[in-house]
């Protein structure tokens, strides 16, 4: 059943569909848009969303940047994303004065700093929509608001604790989607800004996700992604209490879905019953994205990460108990304040005792209103680059050697897209996350079939179906 605010946001897609026909009819033609996302899978299922209410209003999806609508919708959790929106902006300029009926919106986590927002404000007055996180369900309205007063609209909320999921959605993918479990996080790991950019933890009711997911079945998906920014802290928040655990017994129970993945797992909440529900599953990918960030208990402790190199450890071992053969993927958050030599040697450490299957490394950067940008001994660019590089290469070695394990395995794989550099091959996925490139005709896209792994190349494989 429908909450008053999704019913009210799905009369303002109504009304922007009759504002953009009126539009249309004095243009003589369907007026296009391009949606382009920054950042997490949160993100991008946001983006879904912002695509389905402008192709239920007419408008017509273009990849060029001279659309009548241009929507960015950002990340903020790094220095150089803030840095190729202000690039992308520039680059709009010439073609917003060629076409005076086109308008520029950004949205998402960047537009939650005010410091953005003066900066918008003074260098970037062609821009006509900002909104945040919070209210990005408010998209049609907004829309609405900007095409009726012709004038720019500014509307970002501090917080909220609406939940509207019931909107049109345009999804990349027919055969799998993203589903948001929860919003918000209440970690305030001292380098991040998402818990003041995104808010504090908010999660939807289980009936709600279960009715989603059944739709989506209905509707040929045979793999969810239940995100969230600590998915293992589901539940808490509720009226009535449910473990994260426990929604994916029920969500195991829906039939005609053959595939559950999640991201992201907070290591200090990850259960024994979370382990156990995953080693028991049939459905639950052999899969589990488990940040590190560093191998150092005191850098661990500066970043306030709640958990020490032993403990990651441990849990790392109590999981490879339960499911042996199950990937382990990681983030790790090079460069902080104060990171020593040792520091270093601590993570290439913990890198080589669990033999990730990947890992994304980053380097620090430094966010505005976080507790670590304030901390002394920042380091200089040179050493960043040393520490970075060390363990790049470490972790780069460690995956290929962990994921020789599956050559000459048949496995089953989810046939996802066309390859791009040769059409001949399709791109499929193990359980693992690990990808298998197939020739195979694209006939096969959306189904699970069984493929004996032939080749190994690094980090993904080449196979043929059996």
């Amino acid at each position: 059943m429908l909450n008053n605010d999704e019913i009210l946001q799905l009369q303002y897609v109504e009304k922007l569909k009759t504002i953009i026909e009126e539009k249309e009819k004095a243009l003589g033609r369907k007026m296009t848009c391009q949606v382009t996302t920054f950042g997490c899978q949160m993100n991008a299922r946001d983006s879904e969303k912002l695509l389905g209410i402008l192709k239920k209003a007419g408008f017509v999806e273009t990849e060029s940047d001279d659309a009548d609508f241009v929507i960015y919708n950002t990340c903020t959790v790094r220095d150089n994303a803030n840095q190729r929106l202000y690039g992308r902006l520039g680059a709009l300029k010439p073609y917003k004065k060629k076409n005076p009926n086109m308008k520029i919106g950004l949205c998402g986590c960047m537009m939650q700093e005010p410091t953005v927002i003066e900066k918008i404000k003074n260098s970037y007055g062609f821009v006509d929509l900002i909104f945040g996180t919070h209210n990005v369900f408010c998209f049609a309205e907004l829309l609405c608001r900007m095409y009726e007063s012709d004038s720019r609209i500014i509307d970002i909320w501090e917080k909220t604790d609406k939940i509207v999921e019931a909107l049109p959605i345009d999804r990349k993918y027919s055969f799998k989607s993203g589903i948001n479990i929860m919003f918000g996080c209440n970690n305030f790991c001292t380098y991040c800004i998402v818990p003041y950019v995104r808010g504090r933890e908010r999660s939807r009711n289980p009936e709600d996700i279960i009715a989603e997911i059944k739709g989506l079945v209905d509707d040929g998906v045979v793999e969810i992604m239940l995100l969230g920014q600590n998915v293992n802290s589901y539940g808490k928040n509720l009226e009535d209490p449910i473990s994260f655990a426990e929604l994916l017994r029920r969500i195991e129970k829906i039939e005609g879905l053959e595939r559950i993945r999640f991201m992201t797992s907070h290591p200090k909440d990850l259960s024994d019953e979370l382990i156990d529900v995953m080693a028991s599953s049939k459905k639950i990918c052999d899969h589990i994205h488990l940040p590190l960030q560093s191998g150092s208990s005191r850098i661990l402790k500066k970043m306030n990460r709640c958990y020490d190199k032993e403990q990651y450890l441990a849990l790392v071992e109590r999981i490879r108990a339960k499911i042996p053969d199950i990937s382990i993927t990681t983030d790790i958050l090079m460069a902080f304040p104060g990171e020593t030599d040792e520091d270093v040697e601590e993570t290439v450490d913990v890198i080589r005792k669990v033999k990730f299957d990947n890992a994304f490394t980053f380097i620090y950067s430094k966010r505005t209103g976080t507790p670590a940008a304030s901390m002394p001994d920042q380091l200089d660019e040179g050493t960043m680059q040393r520490h970075f590089d060390v363990v790049l290469k470490e972790v780069q070695e460690s995956a290929r050697e962990r994921l020789k394990r599956f050559e000459g395995r048949t496995v089953p794989v989810l046939f996802e897209e066309v390859n791009d550099h040769d059409p001949e091959y399709i791109d499929a996925r193990m359980t693992s996350n690990t990808v298998v490139h197939v020739k195979a005709p694209s006939s096969c896209i959306g189904k699970i079939m069984n493929v004996k792994l032939t080749e190994f190349h690094g980090f993904y494989y080449t196979g043929e179906i059996v």
